[in-house]
C-alpha cells in the first residue's frame, strides 16, 4: 500500500517578530499563502522495520536531519506505531530559499501517514505533531490563507487571496534561518502596520494587503540580487515584490499572466531559479 501527497510551497505576504520567548524561540506574527509550487511525497508500507527515506536531490539528507524523517519518527511515536515505510521526496520547492519546501515535506509525511496507517487523527492533532518538528509544519499542513502567531501554533484562517500569478525568484545561495534571527535580534527592526494588514486581508483587498505587506528579514538579511530583482518586478507592473521568510528567494504578485510570463522571462536571464504560480486553497493533500 502506498499514498501520495502533494506538498505546496508557501509565501509570506507579511513576517513581523513580536520578540523572543523564554524558551528561545521567536513569537511571530504572519500572512502565509499557499502557492502551487509543490513536492510530490510518496510513503509506501514496507516489510522491514524503519524509516527508510529517498530524495531526488542528492544534496539534501536522508536520515534524522531531514525534516520529513523526524516528522514520520514523531508521528509513528505519538501514534505506538513502528515505523516500516518507505519515503520518496519529488522534489521541486528550492531549499533553504524562504518557501517551507522541508516543511511542506513533513507535512506530506504527516497527513500521508495519517490516510496510509488508517490513524485517523483530527487536523488539530495533526498539526500539533507538526509543530513539534517544525514552527511552518501546522501551516503547511492547514494551507490556504492564514494568520500564523506565537511560534506557528496559532492559526487562523484569513479569506483566500484573490486570483493572481505569483513570480518567484531565489538566486544560487541560501540563507541560514538561525543567522537571520540572531542578527534579527541585535537589530532595532521598524515594524510594518500588523493592524492595517490583517484589516485588508479580513476584507479581502488585495491592493491594501500589497499596500500594508512587509517583511522584516528584509530589513537585516543582505540578498545583493534581491535590488534587481525588484527592480525587474516593479518594471513589469507587480502589485507587490517582497522577499519570503527569511529569504532569499524574492516573490511578485501580478493580476495578469502575460505580465507575470514577461517578468520570469527577463528574471531567467540573471537567476538560476524562476517559477511561475498561483496562489492554492490547500495545504498538504493526498492525491
Amino acid at each position: 500500500m502506498k499514498v501520495t501527497v502533494n506538498a505546496p510551497a508557501k509565501i509570506n505576504l507579511f513576517l513581523d517578530i513580536i520578540g523572543r520567548l523564554d524558551n528561545g524561540y521567536h513569537s511571530l506574527f504572519m500572512v502565509m499563502q499557499s502557492v502551487g509550487l509543490s513536492d510530490d511525497v510518496t510513503i509506501e508500507l514496507c516489510g522491514e522495520k524503519g524509516i527508510f527515506l529517498t530524495c531526488s536531490d542528492s544534496r539534501l539528507p536522508t536520515d534524522e536531519k531531514n525534516i520529513a524523517y523526524k516528522a514520520a519518527k514523531k508521528f509513528c511515536d505519538e501514534a505506538g506505531i513502528e515505523p516500516c515505510f518507505r519515503i520518496h521526496i519529488d522534489k521541486k520547492i528550492p531549499f533553504a530559499a524562504g518557501l517551507a519546501g522541508g516543511s511542506a515535506d513533513a507535512a506530506a509525511v504527516i497527513v500521508g501517514l495519517n490516510r496510509l496507517l488508517k490513524t485517523d487523527f483530527s487536523q488539530s492533532k495533526l498539526c500539533e505533531i507538526g509543530l513539534a518538528v517544525g514552527s511552518d509544519v501546522p501551516f503547511c499542513i492547514v494551507g490556504g490563507t492564514c494568520l500564523s502567531q506565537n511560534t506557528g501554533g496559532v492559526l487562523s484562517n484569513l479569506k483566500p487571496l484573490k486570483d493572481c500569478y505569483i513570480v518567484l525568484a531565489k538566486p544560487e545561495a541560501g540563507v541560514s534561518t538561525a543567522e537571520a534571527y540572531a542578527a534579527a535580534d541585535n537589530t532595532y527592526l521598524y515594524k510594518p502596520d500588523s493592524m492595517r494588514m490583517l484589516d485588508a486581508c479580513e476584507k479581502g483587498d488585495f491592493d491594501a494587503i500589497c499596500r500594508y505587506a512587509g517583511n522584516v528579514f528584509e530589513q537585516v538579511i543582505e540578498v545583493p540580487e534581491r535590488v534587481e530583482f525588484k527592480r525587474i518586478m516593479r518594471d513589469c507592473g507587480a502589485s507587490l515584490c517582497q522577499m519570503s521568510g527569511s529569504g532569499p528567494t524574492v516573490f511578485a504578485l501580478f493580476d495578469k499572466e502575460e505580465a507575470a510570463a514577461q517578468c520570469a522571462a527577463q528574471l531567467k536571464m540573471i537567476c538560476p531559479n524562476v517559477f511561475v504560480t498561483v496562489p492554492v486553497s490547500n495545504g498538504a493533500i493526498c492525491k
